[in-house]
């Protein structure tokens, strides 16, 4: 009895030391702070975008090998990108999900596609279909919030060996709108379709951000301008900090107390597309911003540069770590 009641005490007093060694290192000090020893802190998690490993083994990099390349590089989660998924079954979906939980990864954001930005009611009914869709299958992923985009006008035109997007990107995402029809018209449109979007959200549990992503949501002000209109608990913002190309620094204030998610763009080799290259993102304002806002969410790194990935995505890790924390 003795000896049995020693071991119960040991182990205890095992556990316990365990536990506060888990405690100091999850609350590193970050570095290049002044912050006083006497503050605890915690860093905020870190994932990525599957779209930043695509420079890996192209455009059609699978799911499952973006998963293990975020755990051997050291994310605590991932972000899917739909358009890289190779089916939609559930039997698929739930490899996926199991896959990430034994590499020790949330699954923390689905990034899709859709447009409610044409005149077209049917295609903006299917556009609503298409959008719930997908709400259930981050549901079916166990994925807590969802990237929603207002669509676009479609005015851009290809012009020599440039597509329509590069042309877009060289006129830094603004574009006229349609012939005939007017962006109140749009935002019409734009927000009676998300409303409709919104009970099976709820249903789900699944957070869905707007990004600043072309479009409406060229400007904090058109983002802001939706968000506020459908005045729901499950519409966010999705803050991407690289599609800001004027007044980045007061339209990043305006999202900041909106945000569910930021998605953080980094350019190590130079940027794909040379209009981003006039971006100087400040990670370590922005990790201020964000603090001063109680952020204490998901960081997902969409590395955008011409360095090859392996490299530049541990660099930018790192990057974010060091920027995104917060006082305990």
């Amino acid at each position: 009895m003795i000896n049995r009641r020693k071991f119960i005490q040991a182990s205890a007093t095992l556990g316990v030391g365990t536990t506060l060694l888990g405690c100091n290192t999850q609350y590193d000090k970050p570095k290049n702070n002044d912050l006083s020893d006497s503050k605890r802190f915690k860093h905020n998690p870190i994932g990525v975008s599957t779209y930043s490993f695509w420079q890996f083994n192209g455009k059609q990099t699978p799911i499952d090998y973006c998963i293990e390349k975020a755990a051997s590089v050291g994310f605590d989660g991932v972000e899917l990108l739909l358009v890289q998924m190779k089916s939609e079954d559930n039997t698929y979906l739930q490899a996926l999900k199991k896959q990430a939980f034994h590499a020790g990864l949330d699954l923390m954001g689905f990034s899709t596609h859709q447009s409610f930005l044409k005149p077209d009611k049917l295609f903006r009914e299917e556009n609503i279909k298409l959008t719930n869709h997908q709400i259930e299958l981050a549901y079916a992923l166990g994925i807590p919030t969802m990237r929603l985009n207002t669509g676009r006008w479609g005015t851009t035109e290809a012009l020599g060996e440039k597509s329509k997007f590069d042309v877009l990107m060289d006129n830094k995402g603004v574009e006229p709108a349609l012939e005939g029809y007017t962006e109140d018209e749009g935002f019409k449109w734009v927000i009676d379709s998300i409303e409709k979007c919104i009970p099976t959200a709820e249903k789900c549990g699944v957070v869905l951000g707007l990004e600043n992503h072309w479009g409406l949501g060229l400007t904090s002000k058109g983002v802001m301008r939706i968000v506020n209109e459908i005045n729901s608990p499950w519409l966010k913002v999705t803050l991407d900090t690289g599609n800001f190309f004027n007044n980045r620094e007061e339209q990043m204030k305006e999202l900041a107390p909106h945000t569910c998610l930021i998605q953080a763009k980094t350019y190590y080799g130079g940027a794909k597309w040379p209009a981003f290259d006039q971006i100087n993102i400040d990670y370590q304002k922005i990790g201020e911003l964000m603090r001063e806002n109680k952020y204490r969410g998901y960081i997902s790194l969409e590395f955008e540069g011409n360095e090859l990935a392996e490299t530049a995505v541990p660099k930018s890790l790192e990057l974010l770590r060091n920027s995104f924390y917060h006082e305990l």
